[in-house]
């Protein structure tokens, strides 16, 4: 009787050893799945998207500056020290059909395709009961002169720096970008409008139509702008898909290769 009372006991104990190894190897196995599936994940993304090379694009400009050579990429990277070719004018600009809630149309224009991705977007806002308004978006080189002189004028050189481009070197230039806000918050631009529902819904959904937030609160140092909830630029849904799952800018997938 005792014999087999400690047989039992030995094959209980067996049992649940396999049992606790079983379920070990069962938990370390689907661990090391998702382990090597969101490394296929990223290797797969990071195989697919390409930026174009900082070096590359660009030659030296007389006034210390770089200026671009490819104006006409979606993919055209524009800042404080990469500037537009003189007299740069986008080829294909078209008003896209949105809701204007009292803006002036002519200030709408931006380049066929990223308007018709603009369309797809206030689409969708709309029937997720989010209004938008198309503040600003393609200016001239003229243009940005003007209001860059006037916002010296009234505001002062630091906080122009910080907010507005110096002729030559605005992103609203290469028609790729434009200025959003909403009817609910007036259709101002100010940083506020991040926090609306309408800036939340905005930074949420704005790559799946190809945009981006261009000038990220926590990428200012970076970008060398201050925090622009309402400024969006349009890169394609690839790229800005990229961008806004790995929380990068375009100065961190654009950087200068030293020689």
């Amino acid at each position: 009787m005792r014999y087999r009372e400690v047989t039992l006991r030995k094959i209980n104990k067996l049992v649940w050893g396999l049992l606790i190894l079983i379920v070990g190897l069962a938990l370390f196995f689907r661990n090391q799945n998702y382990i090597n599936f969101q490394l296929k994940r990223i290797n797969d993304a990071n195989s697919f998207v390409k930026f174009p090379n900082y070096n590359d694009t660009v030659t030296e400009a007389e006034d210390g500056l770089q200026e671009v050579t490819n104006p006409k990429s979606n993919l055209v990277l524009v800042n404080k020290e990469r500037k537009l070719p003189d007299e740069y004018e986008p080829p294909d600009l078209i008003y896209p059909i949105v809701p204007l809630h009292g803006v002036n149309k002519e200030k709408t224009l931006m380049r066929k395709e990223a308007a018709h991705a603009l369309e797809n977007l206030f689409e969708r806002a709309e029937a997720s009961g989010v209004k938008l308004t198309p503040v600003s978006a393609y200016r001239s080189l003229d243009r940005q002169q003007s209001l860059y002189n006037y916002y010296i004028q009234i505001h002062g050189e630091d906080w122009t720096h910080s907010f507005s481009a110096v002729p030559g070197t605005s992103e609203h230039q290469t028609g790729l970008s434009i200025d959003v806000s909403s009817p609910s918050f007036g259709n101002k631009l100010e940083q506020e409008f991040g926090e609306t529902k309408e800036g939340t819904w905005l930074a949420a959904h704005a790559h799946e139509f190809g945009f981006v937030i261009r000038y990220p609160e926590d990428k200012v140092e970076l970008t060398k702008y201050n925090y622009e909830p309402w400024h969006i630029r349009y890169i394609g849904k690839k790229y800005a898909t990229y961008l806004y799952k790995n929380d990068l800018v375009l100065e961190e997938v654009m950087k200068p290769k030293n020689n």
